[in-house]
């Protein structure tokens, strides 16, 4: 039947098909996941896995970071502060479901986090908060975000699964036997076939009374009694070992007040047949839900109480219960610390908050508690925070911040400081510009490269060991972000000295690290370069968002200097010079679409030198052996290509004869060794290995074919116009289609590159 738009209308048949099949894989899915249980059914469960079923909320948030897998980190010397292996956890990555945005880099903090937690899981308590710190933007929040939205996941995972429990109260025909509840005070009548009140049908409840503090279904069991129940499901031998691991909110915790008061009452009421008070138990999976509050709660900075208790409404079903029961004062308890409980609770920009409004934090972070009016709540809750540098700083001068400092755990979040890492901030963005106008190739590189350079300090010779201290003070910024990002080291360095800078990578990264200005708190954020990238590609003198139009609003952004404290930093010895900064950036975005460029212009084939470097190292060997080589064709040993050597030495400068030039000879062979011994298995990259030679042969090339390049150069500046020739035309077409077909530009941006390039270096 078709409804006037081209689909067709479904009949009642089919939509009564659909839900029957709903209803199928609901009720399947109830069962399986266990929703509702006895109280004998759950100790079952707790008898199946007892590690997964008493865990803490420390171990259960370490446990689920280990579910979803972790990887190492290949080079620890990239990442300073946490000390052994740094891992990545995928729980940090960008998940389908949409729950959290992708963490970029901070493997150093991930890890810093989950050792924290596993200290807590050992200790059996959560005795300190964690609080991130640092600059505006650099990724708190988001990875407390991560942590929440992987715990969410996790309790809907079978290794996951979180239960608490509510008191259920029956009519009286319910109960077999005429035990009326209106009248119900224990003992008197007659017994029950019943076993248990959890799975009575709605209709034969008479109340329900839930737990908002979602106590853990195992503080039923009176404190004095559990170790010794716990050993007859795992046996005396492991009971030990399982009870050092359970968190003291399970080995010495009690019910909370209210649950306390109802237990207690029914034991009376029951003349303490335990099993009698244990039919009312309903115990109920639940799933943490950031959305839903439910165990996983965001408390924002404006000031409001974080737990507050209630009379508990007495509707006509609870005025109904047993009189044991009706003489109570039950009080419900809320707010955001009591939603929190059994997960995770975020303070956003905790000191955002006059510091008296969470002086409670001391005691709850100490005893695993909070007073709420004429009740304490004991919580297992994860407490993390996240601040500011500047708040933190004016927190520290407080007459009471060395009490808190005993209950808080200070963890660093700077900037990031390797470019590769700081592209991946953008993607999200550029592809969503990317949907309305093309973004060319580099833009990524270009915000980030800037970004990084803001960021870095000036290393101080006085903090280096003498072989090195005239090294690292003489580097630039590009120099020592090349550094951090790739470990790249500069061109103008001899071998061993090389060897030596790369050594010294970590001792860079921890320099300032004990000091508040550390390296990564000062610089452009991730926020502002955003704002910077949206600027540019709304701004209609480009077709395409490009580094060209990234660096024009770069060139305004940096006059804003009364905005930004980084701005206003002094300059020294070419560090913090934002304006300065676009400048090197446009350097060395010539560098690339240079050699882009005449890639495309099928000028040579960058390859070459590549090859020549591993012929020359080939043949130099065998000539300081003193050993012959195979000619592939004829079969003949002959001796090593000397004019190969020699042109090569000729061009990259080295010495002419005698001991110095057996010494280059030598070290050139070392190299290699070196960098195979660094990088087994691999084949040996020999641009890597001497990036300075390597240029070298580039530039001497280029100086050989100046007359070529000039000509073809020529030609392209003149396409596009009405009398180019044809020789140029075809050129100029040729290049800007592998540039696209290549490396992604289309027409407009690969234009702008070619005549960018024209311009600022090859016009006269």
């Amino acid at each position: 039947m078709d409804n006037g738009d081209g689909g067709k209308q479904m009949d009642s048949k089919s939509a009564k098909a659909v839900v029957g099949q709903l209803d199928q894989w609901s009720k399947k899915d109830f069962e399986s996941n266990r929703r509702v249980l006895s109280f004998e059914e759950y100790l079952s469960l707790v008898a199946e896995s007892p590690t997964l079923h008493l865990r803490g909320s420390s171990r259960y948030a370490v446990e689920m970071m280990d579910f979803y897998g972790k990887t190492a980190v290949k080079d620890p010397s990239l990442y300073a502060g946490s000390g052994g292996q740094i891992y990545r956890f995928k729980i940090f990555d960008a998940w389908s479901d949409g729950l959290n945005r992708k963490v970029v880099g901070q493997e150093s903090v991930q890890t810093q986090i989950y050792n924290s937690l596993k200290s807590f899981a050992r200790q059996g308590v959560n005795n300190k908060m964690l609080l991130l710190h640092g600059p505006n933007g650099s990724a708190k929040s988001s990875l407390i975000q991560s942590l929440m939205a992987g715990l969410e996941r996790y309790s809907h995972e079978n290794t996951g699964a979180l239960y608490s429990f509510s008191w259920v109260f029956p009519v009286e025909k319910a109960v077999k036997g005429g035990i009326g509840l209106g009248g119900y005070s224990g003992g008197s009548t007659k017994e029950s076939t019943l076993t248990t009140y959890a799975k009575l049908p709605d209709e034969e409840v008479l109340a329900r009374i839930p737990c908002e503090l979602r106590d853990h279904p195992f503080l039923l069991i009176p404190a004095s009694q559990r170790k010794s129940a716990l050993a007859k499901f795992i046996g005396d031998a492991k009971v030990e070992e399982l009870w050092a691991q359970m968190p003291h909110y399970l080995t010495r915790g009690d019910l909370s007040h209210r649950n306390k008061l109802i237990f207690d009452a029914l034991m009376t009421a029951n003349n303490g047949d335990l099993k009698k008070v244990l039919m009312h138990i309903q115990v109920e999976r639940f799933y943490l839900s950031r959305r839903y509050r439910e165990g996983l709660v965001t408390i924002e900075p404006q000031m409001h109480v974080d737990a507050q208790y209630q009379m508990l409404t007495m509707n006509r079903s609870l005025g109904s219960l047993p009189p044991s029961l009706q003489s109570l004062n039950l009080f419900s308890l809320s707010g955001d610390l009591i939603d929190g409980n059994r997960g995770l609770v975020e303070y956003s920009d905790l000191l955002k908050r006059p510091i008296d409004s969470f002086k409670y934090l001391l005691i709850a972070c100490e005893t695993g508690s909070v007073n709420v009016g004429n009740s304490i709540a004991h919580l297992d809750t994860l407490l993390m925070g996240s601040t500011n540098e500047l708040q933190l700083d004016a927190f520290k001068e407080f007459p009471d911040f060395m009490s808190f400092k005993a209950r808080i755990e200070l963890i660093k979040v700077p900037y990031l400081l390797s470019v590769t890492e700081e592209k991946e901030i953008y993607q999200p963005d550029l592809e969503q510009v990317n949907q309305e106008k093309h973004v060319a190739p580099h833009t990524d590189w270009a915000l980030a490269l800037w970004a990084v350079l803001t960021r870095l300090k000036k290393p101080n010779s006085i903090n280096y060991p003498p072989n090195i201290s005239s090294i690292v003070s003489s580097m630039t910024p590009l120099q020592k972000s090349s550094l951090y990002s790739d470990g790249e080291v500069p061109e103008n360095l001899n071998a061993e000295d090389r060897k030596v800078l790369r050594a010294a990578i970590r001792k860079l990264k921890e320099e300032y690290g004990a000091i508040p200005y550390y390296e990564g708190r000062m610089g452009a954020s991730p926020r502002e370069m955003k704002s910077i990238l949206h600027a540019a590609a709304q701004n209609s003198e480009f077709s395409c968002l490009t580094p060209l139009a990234v660096m024009r609003e770069l060139e305004e952004f940096v006059k804003r200097v009364t905005e930004y404290e980084f701005l206003k930093q002094d300059v020294k010895d070419g560090y913090h010079d934002a304006a300065e900064f676009i400048s090197v950036v446009r350097n060395e975005y010539l560098n690339v679409i240079d050699r882009e460029v005449r890639d495309c212009m099928g000028l040579y084939d960058r390859n070459q030198w590549e090859d020549f470097i591993k012929k020359y190292v080939q043949h130099v060997a065998l000539a300081i052996k003193k050993e012959k080589i195979k000619n592939p064709i004829t079969g003949k040993m002959e001796d090593p290509d000397y004019a190969l050597i020699d042109e090569f030495e000729k061009i990259v400068q080295a010495p002419k004869e005698g001991a110095e030039r057996d010494s280059f000879r030598q070290n050139m062979i070392t190299q290699v060794g070196a960098w195979s011994l660094d990088h087994p298995g691999q084949t040996v990259i020999y641009a890597r290995v001497f990036p300075e030679y390597w240029h070298r042969l580039e530039s001497h090339y280029y100086e050989s074919q100046k007359e070529t390049l000039t000509k073809m150069h020529n030609a392209l500046l003149l396409y596009g116009k009405e009398d180019a020739m044809d020789e140029g035309k075809t050129l100029a077409l040729k290049t800007i289609e592998n540039m696209k077909k290549r490396l992604g530009y289309n027409d407009e941006s690969a234009k702008e590159v070619i005549m960018f390039l024209m311009k600022s270096r090859y016009r006269e």
